[in-house]
């Protein structure tokens, strides 16, 4: 099986002239904020005066969950993006997300509170590579996780989703060899999950690998002498610590199966920004994220997530920057599967 290996690395500043000037033009506006501006109330009103819509993951800081109008996974925020009147979408995610939000509004103002949100799975799938291995097998579809770049997305046959994924694999002729990147932990699932061979781009996500599954299956035991304990997690988790889970899913799937649980602990492996919502819907349960392998750090949580803040959100409405762009021809090709995607879903 011919499947490129990919050394994922821990996520760095981009060195690129046009990110070292957006990171100087932040810094810069950054400290115009008045500390005393109630920035709660200017951020609504400046979202009236500019008809914008804030679109945030669930992976936000939680005071950014509580502004948004629309809050959701990778699926749900591109069903919302698609589906918005607005005249400025701010996206509050990272940089593919917001690329996704641009693709299907092309003439719309789409701005993000800090340029650098990247993803280590984005940065791990470059186009040429990808155009490589797919030259490589011909014969083959192309599948591409959402969490890619436009490029990558502008040479697929479909995107997915964790909330479609196993849906959209089945919707292809058993008989169709399939290309899956750039998520190799969610493919593996999906082969267990659907039967069907696919070769697995060798991506991951740096947050969904620091999981450290002695210490979790250590954390089971003790709190299952205080009644029922379950581990929750996402499938771009690795195999090993899938294993130890009562119950595998996208983001909102886990927040849905924590809405219904009758566990009275559950352990959550995925990035703990969804146990906000989590801890809002059942009071009731404890809540645990998962510990990573690294005890005197919080690992789980996604370094370009938590780029985005308050002040930052507040900036890129009041300056309407920084400002996503993009060619229209790469807009075009990448927006088709896309399409297919949401049509599928």
């Amino acid at each position: 099986m011919s499947t490129p290996h990919v050394a994922v690395s821990l996520p760095l500043l981009k060195s690129e002239p046009y990110f070292v000037e957006q990171r100087r033009d932040l810094g810069e506006r950054l400290a115009t904020v008045d500390p005393r501006l109630d920035l709660e109330h200017e951020i609504a009103k400046l979202k009236r005066e500019r008809n914008a819509v804030i679109l945030a993951h669930y992976y936000q800081e939680s005071d950014i969950q509580e502004l948004a109008d629309h809050l959701g996974d990778s699926l749900q925020l591109a069903q919302a993006a698609k589906a918005t009147k607005a005249d400025v979408i701010v996206f509050c995610g990272v940089h593919f997300m917001a690329e996704t939000a641009k693709i299907l509004n092309p003439d719309r103002i789409v701005v993000v509170p800090d340029m650098d949100a990247g993803c280590s799975l984005a940065d791990g799938c470059k186009a040429s590579d990808l155009a490589a291995w797919k030259a490589a097998h011909p014969d083959h579809a192309v599948i591409s996780y959402i969490n890619c770049s436009a490029d990558v997305k502008a040479l697929s046959d479909v995107i997915v989703t964790s909330s479609n994924a196993e849906k959209i694999v089945r919707s292809f002729p058993a008989d169709r060899p399939i290309l899956f990147a750039p998520d190799r932990n969610l493919g593996a699932w999906l082969v267990k999950k659907t039967g069907r061979h696919m070769d697995l781009w060798q991506g991951a996500c740096v947050v969904h690998e620091q999981f450290d599954e002695k210490r979790i299956v250590q954390l089971k035991e003790r709190h299952a002498t205080e009644g029922a304990v379950e581990l929750i997690a996402h499938p771009e988790c690795e195999d090993h610590l899938l294993r130890h889970a009562s119950f595998i899913g996208s983001t909102t799937a886990l927040l849905n199966y924590a809405k219904a649980s009758k566990a009275k602990t559950l352990i959550v492996a995925t990035e703990p920004g969804i146990l906000h919502q989590m801890k809002k819907a059942r009071p009731d349960i404890t809540f645990i994220d998962a510990p990573g392998e690294d005890e005197s750090c919080k690992c789980n949580l996604c370094p370009h997530m938590k780029r985005n803040t308050l002040e930052k959100l507040y900036l890129c409405l009041r300056d309407l920057k920084p400002r996503l762009e993009m060619d229209s021809a790469l807009m075009e090709a990448a927006r088709k599967p896309i399409e297919k995607m949401l049509s599928l879903s």
